[in-house]
């Protein structure tokens, strides 16, 4: 027979029941949880003589959720400087870049072609002529000067003698060229000028060709944007520099109108077909 603690009274073992009863499940829960505190004080003397965890195969503790969350900012900013870290570039290095690009743009263009033997026509001390590399007309070639002038703006007075020369070998060209006694030629610069480098066009006014293929193209050498060469000597001479007037380039979007007869067109197709009247092929 055991005694009940909790009841006060005896009862013979074979009355009692573990499941019902009670009593016997407090007493079993209370020893329950005497045995998992003695092991958990066990565990802990035990990693504390070996803070490795590694003795005996005893494993280290489970970190609390702070220290882990801790550890692992730890790691991703031991991981940023990888990532956002670059090479560093020397200046130097930078300034021959940008210095490769500007001369490789497209608007330096002229300085690379005016070099060329094969685009060359004619050159002298002073000016180089070379074929358009995109043709407006049957025939069309830039007269250039080896010094270096970007447009019409870096113009002055002590220019006018190489204008001038510029325009005699233009004339020479046009002399030399085999329709010369059937097609009119015009001398001129375009007011605001796509390509750097001053460059005096040599077109003649057929307008036939492939590369003409817009509005812009044909009202750069129709209308005023066009400025004839003596012209612009003459406004060196008078005023040591070259005027472009405000709103030259709205004349770009002007109608397509026959330089010849001043008839409007409605496209550049219909143009070049009413050209041909006044410019028949041989």
């Amino acid at each position: 027979m055991i005694k009940c603690l909790f009841a006060g009274l005896l009862a013979r073992r074979a009355t009692i029941n573990p499941s019902t009863c009670p009593t016997y499940r407090q007493l079993f829960w209370a020893e329950v949880q005497k045995r998992q505190l003695k092991t958990k004080n066990v565990l802990e003397s035990k990693f504390k003589e070996d803070p490795t965890g590694n003795q005996c195969g005893t494993k280290r503790p489970r970190e609390s959720p702070s220290e882990n969350r801790e550890s692992q900012r730890e790691a991703q900013n031991m991981k940023v400087p990888k990532q956002t870290e670059k090479p560093s570039v020397p200046d130097s290095h930078r300034e021959a870049t940008k210095t490769t690009e500007s001369v490789g743009h497209w608007s330096q263009g002229l300085k690379t072609s005016m070099q060329d033997p094969k685009m060359q026509v004619y050159k002298d001390d002073t000016v180089v002529v070379i074929k358009d590399k995109y043709p407006k007309a049957r025939y069309h070639w830039l007269v250039l000067p080896w010094q270096s002038i970007p447009s019409l703006k870096a113009l002055c007075k002590e220019h006018c003698d190489l204008l001038k020369h510029m325009q005699q070998v233009a004339d020479q060209i046009v002399q030399q060229c085999p329709d010369v006694g059937s097609l009119r030629f015009r001398t001129g610069y375009h007011a605001i000028p796509s390509m750097s480098h001053v460059h005096l066009h040599v077109i003649s006014q057929d307008f036939d060709s492939p590369c003409l293929k817009n509005k812009k193209h044909w009202n750069s050498f129709t209308t005023d944007y066009f400025i004839d060469s003596y012209d612009v000597i003459q406004m060196l001479e008078t005023n040591g520099r070259v005027t472009v007037k405000e709103g030259t380039s709205e004349l770009l979007k002007l109608p397509l109108r026959c330089h010849v007869c001043r008839k409007e067109l409605p496209t550049i197709p219909a143009l070049k077909e009413h050209l041909k009247s006044h410019f028949p092929k041989k």
